[in-house]
């Protein structure tokens, strides 16, 4: 889950969304993590290393430099969240964030935000850890 993203033949999808983007992208993604119900517990009060981090992940996932790699190591994306109950519930939530945080980017332009979002719904089904409780 790690691999540089670059699903469609317009080269990397880190060069078509741009840097200064994937930040803006990262900010209204945790503007809404941290007032989501389902999400804002399983997260620190302070987002700030969080989205730093989400933002180097990022980078390196759409094809650019592999920051997350060179300051964290390997993602190692679902041991890094297993002390976490990801349900199928969170996973939605988060992707609900996220859908919402690509609309509110209007620097990220319709197809690359549905290429990011389809490789990113693949990543938030294989996070998932935790059944939701009926």
């Amino acid at each position: 889950m790690s691999a540089p993203l670059t699903l469609s033949e317009g080269g990397p999808l880190y060069d078509r969304i741009g840097p200064a983007a994937l930040a803006a992208l990262v900010r209204a993604f945790y503007a809404r993590v941290a007032a989501d119900p389902d999400l804002a517990p399983i997260f620190p009060d302070d987002l700030t290393v969080t989205a730093e981090k989400q933002l180097a992940f990022l980078t390196g996932f759409t094809g650019g430099p592999p920051l997350y790699h060179q300051r964290f190591g390997h993602p190692r994306l679902r041991a890094r969240h297993l002390p976490h109950e990801i349900t199928p519930t969170r996973a939605r939530a988060w992707l609900a964030c996220m859908a919402a945080a690509l609309e509110a980017t209007p620097q990220i332009a319709p197809p690359e935000a549905r290429e990011l979002y389809a490789a990113l719904e693949r990543v938030a089904a294989h996070m998932v850890n935790t059944p939701d409780t009926p």
